[in-house]
């Protein structure tokens, strides 16, 4: 391959706040540049047949790395290896990151895949209704705090943040008529849209990505209720993923905080009392009193 400039890389991607380059690759190790944007997340795990050597070196700005056992900070001239990697590992960006990852065994035609499935994704969501964009961005943030106050796994957290930001992605399926209607949805469409949560786990098991098969059933039970009147299958407490559970909350303060062409938004104080209001009915008790508990960060 001989000299490689600097800024120079075989291939690239990026995917909301996260640039993968491959800078070398031979033999079956690659050799791989990742740029984190702040608040941005990166993460390994135990994979089937997987006993590769995993190495990762800092360049700059600061790293979290999570286990469910401990949290290090990582700085420029520090690394991290293990061969095989044996706990789910999920490294948070403080500010702007930059680190080179270099691995035994080929991984960047899957992070390639990935990362455009999951563009795709956000692009089709984006085209037909670009308040969920917004919407979903929000939620992603609401569930990252309410899953690290109730202390989640590091894989809860890891499928938490894809699932919170894609539980809308079924909508892309809704006739658009419907999901563009400038006005309230009669009993009819509004049984139709209800659909999306369902369409929404079935689009993410299409793409036959491991990881997004994983978060499709929380993106299907994100509307149902603790008391098992929601939809699709009317599951009841802890039948529902408590990921699902988390979504369900803070999706129901942004949509009633969110002013709508057909309805004004409620005032936050509102918001919050009537997730409070609804605790042990519509919404998991601990989930609520965690998010109550969160209010001054939700709000700031």
């Amino acid at each position: 391959m001989g000299i490689i400039n600097a800024g120079e890389f075989i291939e690239t991607v990026y995917f909301k706040g996260t640039q993968i380059s491959l800078m070398a690759a031979g033999d079956g190790t690659e050799v791989i540049y990742h740029k984190l944007q702040p608040g941005s997340s990166w993460a390994l795990g135990p994979e089937e047949n997987w006993n590769g050597l995993e190495y990762i070196y800092i360049l700059s700005g600061k790293l979290l790395y999570h286990t469910d056992e401990k949290t290090i900070e990582l700085n420029p001239g520090q690394s991290f290896c293990e061969s095989p990697i044996k706990k789910f590992t999920n490294f948070h960006s403080q500010g702007v990151s930059e680190f080179i990852y270099v691995t035994s065994q080929p991984v960047f035609h899957n992070y390639s895949k990935l990362s455009r499935d999951l563009m795709e994704l956000a692009i089709s969501i984006e085209e037909k209704d670009g308040y969920t964009v917004d919407h979903c961005e929000r939620i992603k943030h609401y569930s990252m705090l309410v899953g690290q106050a109730l202390e989640l796994t590091t894989k809860q957290i890891t499928l938490l943040n894809l699932a919170s930001f894609f539980h809308d992605v079924g909508k892309v399926r809704v006739p658009l008529e419907i999901l563009q209607k400038p006005s309230k949805l009669t009993s009819d469409e509004w049984e139709i849209m209800k659909n999306h949560t369902t369409f929404g786990r079935q689009l993410l098991e299409e793409t036959n990505i491991p990881l997004l098969n994983e978060i499709a059933l929380i993106v299907e039970q994100h509307h149902e209720r603790y008391d098992g009147k929601g939809y699709p299958k009317g599951l009841e407490r802890d039948e529902i993923n408590i990921e699902a559970s988390i979504i369900s909350v803070v999706d129901s303060f942004d949509a009633m905080t969110t002013d709508r062409v057909y309805k004004k938004g409620k005032s936050v104080e509102e918001a919050f009392q009537e997730i409070l209001n609804n605790r042990g009915t519509m919404y998991h008790p601990l989930v609520v009193d965690t998010f109550i508990a969160l209010k001054e960060k939700i709000l700031n």
